[in-house]
């Protein structure tokens, strides 16, 4: 009896492991890189555009940095889009807001930090249009 409780409560546990891992990130990534890389775009760039005295400014940064923390987890070892423009682009403006929202938590972007991402934000939009 013993020896089967023991199994049975093994078995519950991969269960459970397995819904838990199932479910949709919070970043509702849908593992289309095209989707996918216009959505956290456009999150983002509501995220840096946001007012400093905005209540919802401490929400919209800690959101920013988990994905950003998600979608450079699901795409950066993807052989197909690894070498693609867009991707090593979006990553370069990922590295930059991630540094700065690590280093400096309570300081807002500086502004030319805000015109590079930006402008680096316009060249993933034109490329993912492109397909490259």
């Amino acid at each position: 009896m013993k020896n089967f409780l023991s199994r049975l409560f093994a078995l519950v546990l991969v269960c459970a492991i397995t819904l838990v891992g199932c479910t949709s990130s919070p970043a509702g990534l849908t593992g289309n890189y095209s989707e996918d890389t216009l959505a956290v775009v456009t999150s983002l760039r509501n995220a840096i555009e946001l007012p400093e005295a905005s209540a919802d400014k401490v929400a919209a940064q800690a959101d920013a940095r988990q994905m950003i923390n998600e979608f450079i987890a699901r795409y950066r070892r993807d052989g197909s889009v690894s070498n693609l423009r867009s991707f090593t682009t979006m990553r370069t403006a990922l590295n930059a807001l991630a540094g700065h929202y690590s280093s400096y938590p309570n300081r807002p972007l500086p502004d030319n930090l805000k015109q590079r991402v930006g402008e680096e934000f316009d060249q993933v939009e034109l490329a993912i249009k492109r397909g490259v």
